[in-house]
């Protein structure tokens, strides 16, 4: 069964899914349906096991347990090729041996799907940066970069990897690990922003392991809530409460209410 068989707009199934390391106690079990088109967040404290279900998600981990499949194809029996070509993963470390400039990086989230260079792939790059707001910085060295020039630029490749729609109609996915980690406030809404646009508008699936509460609140339609003990999934606005955040960080909050309605938390002092 080739990528070309995949049903447009199949979901990512988690089925029984053990979120665990080897040797460890499993974390968590998940079983949830993310759906194309719409932007899921992984939430939860530090040790919950976000980052390695996020690369069990990608294919990159084999899960302790049950599975995860893509238009009723279990990922592990995908080879690493068609992987690349229906999903892009950015990872919480980006480091890179060589100072490739900006454009280089970028350009090599076009590897999976390029046979020769060609003017539509280095136009694909340059729009890539400019969505990041990184074309400025094309001809920089990747090590050169602030902290968060860098992770836009690695956004930047990840959108590239993905940037074309498939020939057969596959959904295409983007999975992110801790992406607003070194942004500035501006920036983090505006990649959030972005990514959330891209889901809606071209019906990409967008998986993004978060710590900000509010900004998952803003811009993430539904959540995998990780932590005590269990796994919760559904719409944002009704999995991640007071209630929750009390349960899986034990901390208090009041709920307040943005201008133009957007639910957000503030911790109580103390």
């Amino acid at each position: 069964m080739s990528a070309s068989s995949l049903h447009p707009g199949y979901p990512l199934v988690c089925d029984q899914l053990g979120v665990g390391l080897l040797g460890r106690p499993l974390l968590a079990t998940v079983h949830a349906r993310l759906a194309p088109g719409r932007f899921t967040a992984i939430l939860g404290p530090n040790g919950a096991g976000k980052s390695t279900l996020l690369s069990m998600l990608s294919g990159q981990r084999a899960p302790r347990s049950g599975s995860v499949s893509l238009g009723g194809r279990a990922l592990s029996a995908m080879a690493a090729l068609e992987l690349a070509r229906l999903r892009a993963v950015l990872p919480q470390e980006t480091a890179v041996a060589f100072d490739f400039t900006v454009q280089e990086v970028v350009e090599m989230g076009r590897f999976p799907h390029r046979q020769l260079p060609s003017r539509h792939e280095v136009r694909i790059a340059h729009d890539a940066m400019e969505a990041t707001g990184v074309a400025h910085l094309a001809t920089r060295g990747v090590n050169t970069l602030s902290g968060g020039e860098r992770a836009r630029a690695h956004l930047a490749r990840a959108l590239a990897q993905i940037w074309e729609p498939r020939p057969d109609g596959a959904t295409r996915w983007l999975l992110l690990d801790e992406p607003t980690a070194a942004l500035d406030l501006a920036h983090q809404h505006q990649a959030m922003a972005l990514v959330r646009r891209w889901a809606v508008e071209q019906g990409i699936g967008v998986v993004a392991v978060l710590h900000d509460l509010n900004l998952a609140l803003r811009y993430a339609h539904d959540t995998v809530l990780m932590g005590a003990g269990r796994c919760d999934v559904g719409p944002t606005g009704e999995t991640l409460d007071a209630a929750a955040i009390a349960r899986v960080w034990g901390v208090e909050c009041s709920e307040v209410h943005a201008s133009d309605g957007t639910p957000q938390f503030l911790v109580a002092a103390g």
